[in-house]
């Protein structure tokens, strides 16, 4: 398996560097962030970082990148779905999708089969060895998650997807 390095970025209790080399500012002086705070597109940011971050480490022993993950799962659960529903359901474009599941096939994860509707399309389907992968993969993102949302009580999370989904969908 490939050893993925993660980037850290530097914790609020850090301090940073400037261009100048000299240590920017730290926990001690705060800055005032209440504008930024009150942006919905820099919390959203903040807590993708913030779990993305846990997902690429939690992620490294299966080879998935965020991507991979979100792809393999649905066909997990949808077999037979084609490319262009992958791309429409993940705001994918489709040479980016090509890759993605060539790199699959390559892997022994995922097979094409002729879709039983549509002679010009192929559906995919994991391969025994995708569905134990997932199976896996999956139990591991739902374990980061919960360890990633603690200080949320369950009904909070249900909230919080439910208004993250508003914004998206």
């Amino acid at each position: 398996m490939k050893d993925f390095k993660t980037e850290r970025r530097p914790q609020e209790s850090q301090a940073c560097e400037t261009s100048t080399g000299r240590p920017g500012v730290g926990a001690s002086e705060q800055l005032d962030a209440r504008f930024l705070e009150s942006l919905i597109g820099y919390n959203a940011r903040r807590a993708a970082l913030a779990v993305i971050s846990v997902f690429l480490e939690g992620m490294a022993p299966f080879e998935l990148r965020p991507v991979d993950f979100s792809v393999l799962s649905l066909i997990h659960h949808n077999p037979g779905v084609t490319a262009r529903q992958l791309c429409n359901a993940l705001g994918l474009l489709p040479p980016n999708m090509v890759g993605i599941i060539n790199q699959f096939e390559q892997r022994g994860l995922l097979e094409r089969r002729p879709h039983p509707s549509d002679r010009r399309a192929q559906g995919l389907h994991l391969t025994p060895q995708g569905h134990a992968l997932m199976n896996e993969a999956e139990s591991t993102a739902r374990a980061l998650e919960e360890g990633v949302a603690h200080r949320l009580s369950p009904k909070e999370q249900g909230t919080l997807k439910s208004l993250l989904r508003k914004i998206y969908l």
